[in-house]
């Protein structure tokens, strides 16, 4: 017996629940196989996809994170060397490594290493699955070329998203990831709209309360007009 199927055991157990019945299963495998869309907000859905791609951006920008435009991938190291100058950060950078493959030696200023953040790092760069129009979030998957901790712990997150990514709805997302299959899912999905952030503290906004003060997104394939 795996674990998953321990722990499902042990919930059905604590309910008092014995094996599920075979045409509920049925069912359930239907509608998994099949699954229904909820209500879809209209925003999004009703623009094609130059629209949808310049809505992400105003969200985004509403939601404090910057936006730079590019033509291709490989400018990507380019922007990111002026965005860190802009800042006057330290040009010292963890990558995901899905992006090792970007030409980062062309800006020989830049030090750069390719693996999970730690608490001391300040800059990371990450590549995004896909963009929501309706909110301006990104959507970014966990895995050994992408670890989780890149998101959330330097201050400072740098994310590559291509312009076709940018998706209407959360539910294309879904959509998209389910085209993946099972071996190709994620061990964890983070939904992010700008920096962190916190109105606790004398209700007042912190940037940076419990992840990066500073979101800024590379985006590929729509140049500014």
């Amino acid at each position: 017996m795996s674990s998953r199927e321990e722990i499902l055991g042990a919930i059905r157990r604590s309910l008092k629940r014995g094996p599920l019945p075979e045409r509920r299963a049925d069912e359930l495998r239907a509608r998994l196989a099949e699954p229904r869309a909820n209500v879809l907000p209209a925003r999004a859905l009703s623009l094609g996809q130059e629209g949808r791609v310049a809505l992400f951006v105003e969200m985004a920008q509403a939601a404090a994170a910057s936006v730079a435009r590019v033509d291709s991938l490989d400018e990507v190291p380019a922007e990111v060397a002026r965005y860190l100058a802009g800042l006057n950060e330290p040009p010292r950078l963890v990558i995901a490594p899905a992006l090792k493959e970007l030409d980062w030696e062309s800006s020989p200023l830049m030090s750069v290493e390719f693996r999970a953040a730690d608490a001391g790092d300040g800059v990371s760069v990450t590549p995004a699955f896909a963009g929501i129009a309706e909110t301006g979030t990104l959507a970014l998957l966990s895995g050994p070329d992408s670890p989780t901790t890149l998101n959330f712990l330097p201050d400072t997150h740098i994310v590559v998203l291509k312009a076709e990514d940018i998706t209407a709805t959360y539910e294309d997302v879904w959509v998209r990831l389910r085209r993946l299959g099972e071996g190709g899912l994620p061990r964890t999905v983070n939904l992010i709209t700008g920096p962190s952030r916190t109105g606790d503290i004398e209700l007042s906004i912190q940037l940076g309360a419990h992840g990066p003060r500073r979101l800024h997104l590379v985006l590929v394939g729509a140049t500014a007009p």
